[in-house]
C-alpha cells in the first residue's frame, strides 16, 4: 500500500512539473515591444522557429498597450494583460499581477508596454539559454533559446540606431539585427508585426495600423519585409480609393501613382492610375496604360464597362469605346 501511495505521489509530481511543457504552446523566440514617442503608436514584433508565432505571442490594442508572451507561452497573458492595462494598471503593475498568478512563471517570458510608454519585462529562471532581456526608454527586447547571448543587445542597438523609421520598420530592423547575431538556435519559420494607433477609434480595423504574419517560410524576416512594403503601397491605394469616394480625383491620382512607383509591375495599381487619368480628362495619357494592362490580362478589359454604373469611371460613351478599342 505504501508503495502504491509513493507511486501515485511521484506520478502527481511528474504531471504537475510537466504541465507548462505539455499543455501550453512553445514560442522560443525573440521579440520587441515598443511605443513611438512622436506618433504614440505601439507595437510588437516577433520571429521564431515555430509555426504561426504571431497567433500566440503578439497582443496589442489601440490606446491600451502592447504585449509579447513567449518561451513556454501562457497565452492568457495577452488578453488578461490588456484588460489590466485598460483598468488603469501600469505595465509594471500588470506584469507583477500576471507573473504572481502563474505557478509556471519560471518558464515564462513576458514584456509589456502601456499607452504612456511605461515598460515591464520578465524572464523566468528556467527559460532555455541563451535567454534574457533589456528594458529601454519606451521599448523592451527579449529572447530565449538563442544561438548567442548577443541577440537581445543587438536588437537594442538596432532599435536605437533606427529612430527615424516608422515603428513597424524600426521593429523589423531590430528583428533583423537579432537574426544577424545568431537568432533562434533552431532556425527560423514564422514572424509577425502588429502596430496599433495611439488612441482607440472604436473600430478595430482602423486601429490596427499594421497587422502582418508570415506563418511558415524559410526566410520569414525577408518575406515579412517584402509584405510590409506591399502594405505601405496599398496604404496609398486605400487613400486613393478614399479620395475617389470623396470625388477628389487629383488626390486619388497622386496616391495611385505613389503606389505604382513602389510596385511598377502590379497591374491593379497601374489600372487605377489609368482610370483616374481618364476621369480627370486625361484620356490620351490613360490609353497606353490601359493597352499595357489589357495585353497582359484581358480580365481588366472586361471590368471596364462595369465601372460606369457605380461612377468609378466617369467618361462618355465615345471615350469608353476608345478605352475598350485600344486592343482591337
Amino acid at each position: 500500500m505504501k508503495k502504491l501511495i509513493l507511486i501515485l505521489v511521484l506520478l502527481s509530481f511528474t504531471l504537475t512539473a510537466q504541465s507548462p511543457y505539455g499543455n501550453e504552446p512553445f514560442a522560443h523566440t525573440y521579440s520587441i515591444v515598443a511605443r513611438d514617442a512622436e506618433t504614440g503608436e505601439m507595437g510588437v514584433a516577433v520571429q521564431s522557429n515555430w509555426f504561426s508565432v504571431g497567433t500566440i505571442v503578439t497582443w496589442a490594442e489601440a490606446g491600451v498597450g502592447a504585449i509579447a508572451t513567449q518561451s513556454f507561452v501562457n497565452p492568457a497573458f495577452g488578453p488578461d494583460g490588456l484588460k489590466l492595462l485598460k483598468e488603469g494598471k501600469t505595465a509594471d503593475e500588470a506584469l507583477d499581477i500576471l507573473i504572481a498568478s502563474d505557478e509556471s512563471r519560471e518558464v515564462r517570458q513576458l514584456a509589456i508596454i502601456d499607452n504612456n510608454g511605461n515598460t515591464a519585462v520578465f524572464t523566468g529562471e528556467k527559460c532555455v539559454q541563451y535567454a534574457g532581456h533589456i528594458e529601454g526608454n519606451g521599448f523592451t527586447v527579449q529572447a530565449n533559446l538563442m544561438a548567442s547571448p548577443d541577440v537581445w543587445p543587438a536588437m537594442k542597438k538596432s532599435y536605437l540606431e533606427n529612430a527615424g523609421l516608422p515603428l513597424a520598420e524600426r521593429m523589423l530592423a531590430a528583428l533583423e539585427a537579432a537574426q544577424d547575431a545568431g537568432g533562434d538556435v533552431r532556425g527560423k519559420q514564422s514572424a509577425a508585426i502588429l502596430v496599433v494607433a495611439p488612441k482607440s477609434s472604436g473600430k478595430i480595423w482602423q486601429d490596427r495600423l499594421v497587422d502582418l504574419r508570415i506563418e511558415d517560410h524559410p526566410e520569414p524576416l525577408k518575406e515579412i519585409k517584402r509584405v510590409l512594403k506591399v502594405h505601405r503601397a496599398y496604404e496609398h491605394m486605400n487613400r486613393g480609393d478614399l479620395a475617389v469616394e470623396h470625388g477628389d480625383m487629383q488626390l486619388a491620382m497622386e496616391e495611385y501613382s505613389a503606389a505604382e512607383k513602389m510596385f511598377p509591375e502590379n497591374l491593379e495599381m497601374k489600372f487605377w492610375r489609368a482610370v483616374t487619368l481618364a476621369n480627370n480628362g486625361r484620356l490620351e495619357e490613360s490609353l497606353p496604360l490601359f493597352k499595357e494592362i489589357f495585353v497582359k490580362n484581358m480580365n481588366w478589359h472586361a471590368l471596364i464597362p462595369r465601372l460606369i454604373k457605380p461612377g468609378l469611371l466617369t467618361v462618355s460613351e465615345e471615350e469608353l469605346q476608345k478605352i475598350l478599342n485600344v486592343v482591337e
